[in-house]
């Protein structure tokens, strides 16, 4: 006569089962988020991002910016301007009578910038005062508030600080071109990276877009000391320079591409396109075959990791394969971007509600302010260009989808060879 199962049995067996549904309902979540469609191209607005920028809000006014800046130099910067920028570019896709919540969060990020606290890691006695890095990204961010509304209905204080810090950033470039034609400015005393000009310069290009045109000079005068010194090994620009000559002085990183691909187009749509098919070829890559992501070295090249790249696991950069998702929005490569912002609704862990939006459980908000900007990116002065040959597949993710298929299964194989054991 068989026993009674004991009380340690049952209790086992049930937790086994709850494991069980628990693994395959992941697994199927999986599945629905990596073939949902994540992200909209550059006229539809992604879904989540106004529950990313939710949750963003209510992490900044609880300190957020404070704690990035802890992780990194620009942390509370970046985190600010992140925010801003795409609500500038939610307004972007709105009716221009639908634009005020836009223009109210993004002028209060711009607020912030223009502190003493978005001031507090830059130097005043540089040219421009406070460097490149911190003029560049708040220029763009004023002219991208000044871009949300007509003409006669922007703020006069607003236009002409705009006008001002762009007249700012144009003398020093040019003061720069006459004293040896580097055409990267310092960020920080003694330290340059081209993609800080590349921001500064593209901020030029929307002044003359959007006010009377004084800068096609400027900007051409450094795109052609931009193209005498490109990185030798890869053909882009560099990740860092020599803040007197503008000589390479690091081999181009996918961390600073990533950026550089996503303004170039705004700054030169010709250029940007060679520029993004060079990056795309020795950068974007498959790692293990399961989906695209962005290296920080180009291919065949080891590198250490830093608080730009993040950890690099097989080589590949998260920061940088987050916001390669915005570039390529950008250039209209959207078989790159939809690839790569399902493979992020899988890879980060994204946690819904009906009001929020965190991906990694929110743990770091300035990987959630990337990815929204990332999400909503579209050129702000040149057209959308045509959209380059793809070089990611209708079938990219056939091999995760078999994986999580097998992963949902697995847990039950044992009982469904028990029951029809014959």
């Amino acid at each position: 006569m068989s026993q009674p199962p004991s009380a340690a049995r049952r209790a086992w067996g049930w937790a086994r089962l709850l494991l069980a549904v628990v693994v395959s309902a992941c697994a199927l979540a999986g599945v629905v988020r990596l073939t949902v469609p994540a992200a909209a191209g550059t006229s539809a607005e992604p879904p989540g991002v106004r529950r990313q920028l939710a949750f963003l809000r209510a992490a900044l006014d609880t300190g957020a910016g404070d704690e990035a800046q802890a992780l990194f130099p620009e942390g509370y910067f970046f985190l600010h301007a992140l925010y801003g920028l795409s609500w500038v570019e939610l307004g972007m896709r709105e009716p221009a009578d639908g634009r005020s919540r836009a223009l109210r969060e993004a002028r209060w990020a711009l607020s912030r910038l223009d502190s003493p606290a978005g001031r507090a890691p830059f130097s005043p006695g540089l040219t421009p005062p406070y460097g490149v890095f911190y003029r560049g990204w708040s220029n763009w961010l004023r002219g991208g508030v000044l871009s949300l509304e007509p003409a006669g209905r922007r703020d006069p204080a607003e236009v002409r600080r705009f006008a001002e810090d762009s007249a700012a950033l144009g003398a020093a470039f040019d003061a720069s071109f006459d004293a040896g034609g580097s055409p990267y400015l310092a960020a920080y005393p003694g330290q340059a990276w081209p993609v800080d000009s590349t921001v500064a310069v593209a901020s030029l290009r929307l002044h003359d877009a959007i006010l009377p045109a004084r800068f096609g000079g400027t900007v051409e005068r450094w795109l052609r000391e931009v193209r005498r010194r490109l990185d030798p090994r890869t053909g882009l620009l560099p990740h860092r320079a020599d803040p007197g000559g503008g000589a390479p002085a690091e081999v181009a990183r996918g961390s600073s591409q990533s950026m550089i691909q996503r303004f170039l187009v705004d700054v030169d749509p010709a250029f940007a396109a060679e520029q993004y098919a060079r990056f795309r070829e020795l950068y974007v890559v498959t790692p293990l075959g399961l989906g695209p992501a962005v290296r920080e070295y180009p291919d065949g090249v080891d590198g250490p990791a830093d608080v730009d790249s993040g950890p690099l696991p097989l080589g590949v950069s998260l920061s940088a394969t987050v916001v390669t998702l915005g570039a390529a929005q950008a250039h209209s490569d959207a078989p790159l971007a939809s690839a790569l912002a399902g493979y992020g609704e899988l890879a980060g862990l994204p946690v819904d509600t009906p009001w929020t939006k965190r991906y990694a459980f929110g743990l770091l908000p300035i990987g959630d302010a990337f990815l929204a900007w990332a999400k909503t990116a579209r050129p702000w002065v040149a057209r959308p260009p045509s959209a380059p040959a793809a070089t990611v597949s209708w079938w990219w993710r056939t091999p995760l989808l078999i994986l999580l298929t097998a992963l949902a299964a697995a847990p039950w194989l044992s009982a469904l060879r028990r029951r029809f054991r014959p």
